[in-house]
């Protein structure tokens, strides 16, 4: 039998953690919970359940979950995140699975599906969103920055688990805007950094009407009805800011540099 860690990484996440845990506890050998000094309550709801907490200062989204895995005990990693839980139908295919040959290797996709305002979201091109969640201990590490990644060490089978990742992302259309805000930040500066050439009819004109029309009616947006609408114009409006702020810090280092 297969036995599994359970890795999360946390933040003053105290209106998630709680259900995030709970829908561990029936798969899960151990759940370690990797925290940067959270000010509200997420480590007085971590100490109702049995997980083992650490406090760590914050380096960044791969550095942390990468901590978490070396901190696992059993030979399975489960990565979630504070802000996402385990379907039922996604507990028992991972109950079924650790029934399996113990020496059996290899990773497993989960589908996640994100509430939207109460609503779930089927279509913008936001579901299945499949996302690498369990693998071997000591053959993956996460990596990146902006969109972390698990990048493997050696040559691994990716297999499918039936059942949804739920993922409680957004609350209301206000934490959408705050969370879109924050991204184009850092995703601006990323693209200065790296030099990326930056075109204003194409980045900034032309690239956000085609991510709305792609969203919207290629990925079928408008079957999610009203949040479809407001999903899809705010991808669209997303990449807008990223680009509008990366242009404006470029112009800003040109005017400096003459």
């Amino acid at each position: 039998m297969s036995s599994i860690s359970a890795v999360v990484i946390t933040y003053n996440e105290e209106e998630d953690i709680g259900r995030c845990v709970e829908s561990l506890l029936p798969v899960a050998d151990e759940i370690i919970v990797v925290d940067s000094f959270s000010t509200d309550r997420t480590k007085e709801i971590c100490e109702r359940y049995n997980v083992h907490f650490y406090s760590r200062i914050w380096e960044g989204y791969s550095s942390a979950k990468n901590f978490g895995n070396t901190l696992a005990q059993h030979e399975w990693i489960l990565s979630i995140d504070a802000d996402e839980a385990l379907s039922e139908e996604l507990q028992k295919s991972i109950a079924a699975f650790k029934k399996t040959d113990p020496s059996l290797t290899g990773t497993f996709v989960f589908n996640r599906l994100t509430n939207y305002s109460g609503h779930w979201v089927r279509h913008c091109g936001w579901y299945p969103d499949q996302k690498i969640r369990m693998w071997k201990r000591g053959i993956g590490n996460w990596d990146g920055t902006l969109h972390e990644q698990v990048v493997f060490s050696a040559t691994t089978t990716i297999s499918h688990l039936k059942g949804d990742l739920l993922h409680y992302s957004f609350p209301s259309i206000k934490d959408h805007i705050q969370t879109m805000n924050n991204y184009s930040e850092v995703a601006s500066t990323d693209l200065v950094t790296r030099n990326k050439k930056i075109y204003f009819v194409i980045h900034l004109i032309l690239n956000p009407c085609y991510t709305f029309i792609s969203k919207y009616f290629f990925n079928l947006g408008f079957m999610d009805g009203y949040y479809g609408f407001v999903i899809c114009s705010l991808s669209a409006f997303a990449n807008f800011l990223k680009y509008s702020k990366a242009w404006s810090k470029k112009k800003s280092i040109l005017s400096k540099s003459v």
